[in-house]
């Protein structure tokens, strides 16, 4: 209704003063008030009915509502349900048609809607299986070359002929020397590391590898590790992971990314073999003529040094006297106690060791990294490990 004024019962009362006085047709006072006549027969009709306190409105709710549960029938299943926190809306109305088989029930459907108003069901609180909690280290300082290698995958696009192209990128942190960008069809962790034996062989092991935690760097397991970081592992190199959802922490790389895509890749080469020309000669421009800021204007390749850590491929892991050793199996599982427990597929082939921590419980270790506790009670696998990042 369109009444322009800030109280809508003080203006319907100023209407059916005038309508009273008769000094207008009740069609121009309609119009004067800016309502309709059917709307100003309705309001003078309360008027007449009520006096002032018509002029309020009303409720909408209905008067009486026929299909509505009685709150007899809502009382009786909320008793039967407290009693049987189990039972369904089935099972209530059967126990209510026979003990009252000639009343008139509420419907199956009406109770099954009921049902969670009247008596909520609690739900069990599940206790999660905890492992230990570990500091993990603030991430690492580079002072010199080969003390942190970012590695990334740029995200895939298409070359002209429809290919899809993952580019894989590997950087020295210290002097940002660009040593891979490889155009690969998919981020396979077998790929992957067929490209990192390439750089191992030319340019020795780095100390550290920083990376995401998407596939294939990392998982869902103990340490977030994967198969290819457990290589990395064996091979003697520490591997840190980047915090979910914090690309800025490996933010040079990712700003790397954004020139490389810009020069290279827009538009895309006609296909895979093209695009990768296109990138070694990106690469050998970015590491020998490009100057860099934040060497104070050198190049890359003026700053690095190849590692003086040869690749000579996996060590045979060692573990203190009196700990039992298990190699876990292509499953990844162990056999402990005639029992399979899970430890996890990215160490499968690999040995882990378990050192009695207490009565039933055991702590897994590969290398000098704790993976999680094994306790006898429960059915599945380990407790993996949860470490935490230590605040800098």
């Amino acid at each position: 209704m369109p009444w322009k004024i800030l109280s809508a019962v003080g203006e319907r009362w100023r209407f059916a003063q005038a309508a009273l006085k008769q000094l207008k047709s009740f069609t121009a006072l309609c119009h004067a008030f800016g309502i309709s006549r059917q709307c100003g027969y309705k309001w003078l009709r309360r008027f007449h009915q009520d006096g002032r306190s018509g002029l309020h409105n009303h409720s909408r709710r209905p008067r009486r509502s026929p299909q509505r549960t009685s709150a007899r029938w809502r009382q009786a299943v909320r008793r039967l349900r407290q009693r049987f926190p189990h039972w369904g809306a089935k099972k209530i109305h059967a126990r209510l048609h026979r003990k009252f088989p000639r009343a008139r029930l509420p419907a199956v459907r009406t109770i099954t809607k009921w049902l969670p108003r009247l008596c909520p069901m609690r739900r069990r609180q599940r206790h999660s299986r905890r492992g230990p909690r570990l500091p993990l280290p603030p991430l690492t300082l580079s002072a010199a070359p080969n003390d942190v290698w970012t590695v990334d995958f740029k995200g895939f696009f298409h070359t002209a002929d429809g290919t899809r192209c993952d580019p894989l990128t590997v950087r020295d942190l210290f002097s940002r020397l660009l040593l891979a960008v490889r155009i690969l069809p998919h981020q396979r962790q077998a790929a992957v590391r067929r490209v990192f034996i390439g750089l191992f062989r030319r340019y020795g092991l780095p100390k550290v590898i920083r990376m995401d935690n998407g596939s294939p760097f990392g998982s869902t397991g103990a340490w977030g590790l994967s198969a290819l970081s457990v290589w990395w592992l064996i091979l003697g190199i520490r591997v840190e992971f980047i915090r979910p959802g914090h690309p800025e922490e490996n933010g040079a790389h990712e700003q790397m990314h954004r020139e490389l895509k810009r020069d290279t890749a827009r538009p895309p080469a006609a296909h895979p073999l093209g695009q990768q020309r296109r990138s070694d000669r990106w690469r050998r421009y970015y590491n020998t003529e490009r100057p860099h800021e934040a060497l104070g204007g050198r190049y890359p390749s003026d700053c690095y040094r190849h590692s003086r850590r040869r690749y000579r491929g996996p060590q045979p892991i060692r573990y203190p006297r009196g700990w039992v050793v298990r190699h876990v199996r292509h499953n990844g599982q162990i056999k402990w106690q005639g029992r399979m427990r899970s430890i996890g597929e990215a160490f499968v082939g690999q040995p882990v060791a378990l050192r009695r921590q207490s009565a039933g419980i055991y702590e897994i270790y590969f290398q000098q990294l704790l993976l999680g506790t094994l306790h006898d009670r429960d059915a599945g696998g380990i407790r993996p490990s949860k470490p935490r990042r230590l605040k800098t």
